[in-house]
């Protein structure tokens, strides 16, 4: 593989996600999970629906404002 073709396939994953099938599955069904939850009058984020996904650090105060 040339360097070329591996920059291609970086650029493909990192606009398409993993390839990974058990993440995209788990992808899908928090899509699914998180429209009903729209429906239903939620604000959840779609990362709330998926146990597996790395979550964003947060900062102390937002962890202290979740708390209470």
């Amino acid at each position: 593989m040339s360097y070329a073709e591996m920059l291609a396939w970086a650029a493909y994953r990192e606009k398409h996600g993993s390839f990974n099938s058990m993440q995209r599955q788990e992808q899908m069904g928090a899509i699914i999970a998180l429209q009903v939850n729209r429906l239903r009058g939620g604000d959840a984020a779609l990362i709330d629906f998926m146990p597996h996904a790395e979550r964003p650090p947060i900062s102390l105060e937002q962890a202290m404002e979740e708390w209470v």
